[in-house]
């Protein structure tokens, strides 16, 4: 596939105006309903080779999540296209002034393995919506999804306006050596650094979805039983390869090993005595993971779990108790079903433990106590969380989802989606029933009249 011919098919394609059409937009974007419908089933299978995920947690965190995604744009596009109109100023006066909602132009989306339909599929979704051109590559990695999304894209779109192109790093490094309008990638601090690297040479705006060390903090005033379900769920959903699960837990230490104790029930109440046998429990994406995983269980108090088969690529859910920061599981993302917990006695403990990272993509806190819980959001940056619950601020499309610092820059989802990939054009129609002449020159005794209009329309 030539990849220099085909982003120079899509810039012509741009240029004829056919993706500014609102109407085409919304035509394409049910085509790409049906067929994910239609094809439900074979999302499942390809998830289920590529991570023997269960068709329930394929379709809460894949199917469900892009299906929403399209619902909320289809059902919203239009309005969301039109001119905003702006109160004007007084430089501007007498006028009527806008925002016009345009397409960047060709826009590329890297995706990442770990979620590999959702993360492809729902910022295409989002730059189709804004008119846009798009090339997507999968990831690599997810063989089975990866060759699925290409095959949808395929069917319901045009090359020229969208296609997908599977392959590994040389054609990643090929497809960030094009001069792209706007460049979209999901994964990891390391490559999106690259990403960032090969945008500055077109000054290319990107939007980066990254990742870090995302904390979780439990007080002593919540039910520790309810505590702990939501905890499992949410760090051993797809085996913990999320970038927005807890990383590591800070509990206060007069709980801590009533909590323990309540993760190890709740682990057994899901996934049973033994996980590599239940049919909810994912697999790592491929023994180099696995490997890199293992590792971080030398030197660390394992309480539960730590059994890994690589084989299988798999590792069972794991607790540690109490590792030293200096530690290689506390060293970076962990992006695996391994759990560290961490004590604390005072706040001051908290914070130096969380200052010990970059700004994390996630933070949770667990707690009853308002004051607790607005001091945690007050004092630390990140990119989004939840109170007394974990991963679930994703799944509202309303909202905006991204990074701050290392973590990620940009935002998507629902509208943001939309806005993201639009560029905002600033218009101001002037009217010419009237034209003010304090502006023209000679500007001789009009300095105290200039002020005082400038009072007028702050």
């Amino acid at each position: 596939m030539n990849i220099p011919s085909i982003v120079e098919a899509q810039k012509a394609f741009f240029k004829s105006h056919k993706t500014k059409d609102i109407s085409f937009r919304i035509a394409l974007l049910k085509q790409l309903k049906f067929e994910i419908l239609s094809r439900e089933q074979d999302i499942y299978d390809a998830l289920k080779k590529d991570f023997n995920k269960s068709e329930f947690e394929s379709y809460i965190s894949e199917i469900g999540i892009v299906l929403s995604e399209i619902d909320l744009v289809l059902n919203n596009l239009r309005k969301w296209a039109k001119p905003k109109r702006i109160r004007p100023s007084m430089l501007t006066f007498p006028s009527t002034d806008y925002i016009y909602k345009e397409p960047y132009g060709t826009i590329l989306i890297l995706a990442p393995w770990n979620y590999p339909f959702q993360l492809a599929i729902a910022p295409l979704i989002a730059a189709i919506a804004s008119g846009n051109t798009v090339v997507v590559k999968p990831s690599e990695l997810t063989l089975n999804t990866s060759k699925l999304v290409t095959d949808i894209v395929d069917t319901v779109f045009n090359k020229e306006h969208a296609v997908s192109i599977q392959g590994g790093v040389p054609v990643a490094a090929e497809l960030l050596d094009q001069n792209w309008d706007f460049i979209f990638f999901t994964g990891s601090v390391t490559i999106g650094k690259i990403v960032a690297q090969a945008a500055a040479k077109y000054l290319t705006p990107v939007t980066l979805e990254l990742g870090g060390k995302s904390p979780c903090i439990i007080d002593d005033t919540n039910n520790i039983k309810l505590v702990a379900k939501r905890l499992v769920w949410g760090k051993f959903l797809n085996a913990g390869q999320t970038c927005i699960s807890p990383d590591y837990l800070i509990v206060k230490s007069t709980i801590k090993t009533e909590l323990i104790k309540h993760l190890k029930i709740e682990i057994t109440k899901a996934y049973g005595k033994n996980p590599q046998e239940s049919p909810d429990f994912p697999r790592i994406i491929n023994k180099k993971k696995l490997i890199r995983l293992s590792s971080m269980l030398n030197d660390v108090k394992v309480v539960f779990g730590g059994h890994f088969d690589e084989e299988d690529c798999y590792l069972s859910p794991t607790l540690i108790d109490d590792p030293n920061l200096d530690s290689e599981v506390m060293q970076d993302e962990i992006f695996g079903p391994i759990l560290p917990i961490i004590s604390y006695d005072s706040n001051e403990d908290i914070a130096r433990t969380i200052n010990n990272y970059e700004k994390p993509l996630s933070l949770y806190v667990f707690s009853k106590r308002r004051s607790f819980i607005n001091d945690v959001l007050k004092r630390f940056s990140f990119g989004g969380g939840a109170i007394n619950d974990t991963l679930v601020h994703f799944g509202n499309q309303r909202l905006p989802f991204g990074g701050v610092g290392t973590s990620g820059m940009g935002a998507y989802h629902g509208k943001h989606g939309f806005d993201t990939f639009s560029h905002k054009k600033s218009i101001v129609k002037r009217g010419n029933w009237i034209d003010i002449p304090i502006r023209y020159a000679p500007y001789s005794g009009k300095l105290k009249y200039l002020k005082t209009m400038f009072k007028w329309f702050s």
